[in-house]
This record gives structure tokens, C-alpha cells and sequence, in this order.
């Protein structure tokens, strides 16, 4: 299976008994996570979890919020 572009799979992680995981290296190199870093934990009971920089998703919502301030259009959607 060859894995898309942008996308990865950083192997498995085991939960320690106060529920902490450890975030591979790699992935912590690719996407810039450091200690003390703000992460965010998502999650669906369809799809499971997902973490995330804060300050990712801050950029996210700040966007959402600008199109729907200014009434523009995203039309990153298609590209």
C-alpha cells in the first residue's frame, strides 16, 4: 500500500497507566512538536482520536471565522 504524500504512519504507541503516550520522534520532527507545546485531542466514536498542535487549529478557526466574517467564498475546498 503506498501511502499518499503529506500522510503517514509513525507505527504504534502504548498507553502507560496515567494515560500518557510517547509521540514517535518522527513525528515530532515532521510536524514541530517540542516540549511544552499545547496539543489538542479530538475525537469521534466513529473515527477515534486525533491530536493536534493548538496553534494549528487556532489558524484553522481563524480562517473559518474571516470567511464567514467577510462572507468570502473558500475555495480551497477543490484545489
Amino acid at each position: 500500500m503506498k501511502i499518499p504524500e503529506g500522510h503517514y504512519i509513525f507505527g504504534t504507541v502504548k498507553v502507560g497507566e496515567r494515560g500518557q503516550i510517547i509521540i514517535p520522534k518522527e513525528a515530532r520532527e515532521v510536524f514541530q512538536i517540542k516540549a511544552g507545546d499545547t496539543l489538542i485531542v479530538l475525537g469521534d466514536e466513529k473515527w477515534g482520536i486525533a491530536v493536534t498542535k493548538a496553534d494549528v487549529l487556532e489558524q484553522h478557526a481563524k480562517h473559518v471565522f474571516d470567511l464567514i466574517q467577510g462572507g468570502e467564498k473558500d475555495d480551497s475546498a477543490g484545489k
